[in-house]
């Protein structure tokens, strides 16, 4: 325990002040802070981290690396961790993905999605995704093109949800990780507003809203994000 005391400490110290401005946060939009999930990102920490956000009473844990899941998730299969899929997903190690993840964040393109239904419908099941949209037209950032072809994101969405085997709980976008107010307000906006133009189609069945990071979470808090994806500002820098 001793080596894992430092995450014990950072998240005992961190998470309350990230509550509050959560609550702060919905407050000001006029929401309910409970309607706003913390996804901690474990991506680079050891299993001590895991650890220590359970035992602050966090159960939703996210990974940006499959093979991470693959090792980490072993290790707390008595724990009532639910596996977050956060970041770029290979199709070869979709697979990986689906068996171990309760919701899948990032189906940023078509193929990802056909290759995750035919995994659902082989295993009889339908997967819980997230339609990825680029809603800052950052060419480093993948996910369907919203921010200047909103029309084009809500027709990709159309695409995916009409696919067998999954189950579109919503949407995730990233934020540009350096960028002044206005700009990280109008990518939550535009996310939300391509959200509510799918909200009619057959199959998009969530409302999810996956969208704010350490950097960014209040202001996405505000624009409507249902799940904020925070590891530095919960956990501390990655070792090394």
């Amino acid at each position: 325990m001793t080596g894992h005391d430092p995450y014990h400490r950072a998240v005992a110290e961190n998470l309350p002040r990230v509550v509050e401005r959560i609550a702060a946060a919905a407050e000001r939009s006029g929401r309910d802070p409970g309607a706003v999930r913390v996804v901690a990102v474990t991506k680079g920490h050891p299993p001590g981290a895991i650890e220590a956000a359970l035992a602050a009473g966090l159960r939703d844990i996210g990974e940006n690396r499959v093979e991470e899941l693959q090792w980490k998730a072993p290790l707390f299969e008595a724990e009532p961790v639910t596996w977050h899929a956060i970041g770029h997903i290979q199709r070869r190690k979709a697979a990986g993905a689906a068996r171990l993840a309760a919701l899948i964040h990032s189906v940023d393109s078509l193929r990802l999605a056909e290759k995750l239904s035919r995994l659902g419908v082989a295993e009889g099941r339908r997967i819980p995704v997230l339609v990825q949209v680029n809603a800052s037209g950052e060419a480093t950032k993948g996910g369907f093109p919203a921010a200047r072809a909103p029309d084009e994101a809500v027709a990709g969405i159309a695409r995916v949800a009409g696919l067998p085997g999954l189950r579109v709980d919503g949407l995730m976008t990233m934020a540009p990780f350096v960028a002044d107010e206005p700009t990280l307000r109008a990518t939550f906006r535009t996310t939300r507003a391509v959200l509510e133009a799918a909200r009619g189609i057959d199959g998009v069945e969530g409302r999810e809203l996956s969208m704010g990071m350490s950097n960014d979470y209040e202001t996405a808090v505000e624009e409507g994000s249902t799940m904020v994806r925070l590891g530095t500002t919960l956990l501390g820098r990655r070792p090394g």
